[in-house]
């Protein structure tokens, strides 16, 4: 059986052959995991209840509705 490390780098090996070294680099980063505890630290940026999503929605909406030129 093949160590991590070994599997690593033949995928390194596999996808800079395929796409090149830039593209490779690029694909990585975008599995790359970010930081943080999504869970303890959602309630920061999520807003705590369905009325409040609800009420910035239709804000927004009347918001576009009024940048809208009338014909």
């Amino acid at each position: 059986m093949k160590t991590i490390s070994e599997i690593r780098k033949e995928g390194i090996h596999a996808l800079t052959k395929t796409l090149g070294p830039v593209d490779m680099a690029r694909f990585i980063q975008s599995y790359e995991t970010g930081t943080g505890d999504y869970t303890k630290e959602r309630h920061e940026w999520l807003p705590d209840d369905l009325d409040t999503v609800k009420g910035r929605l239709l804000e927004r909406q009347k918001k576009q509705k009024m940048k809208k030129p009338h014909h």
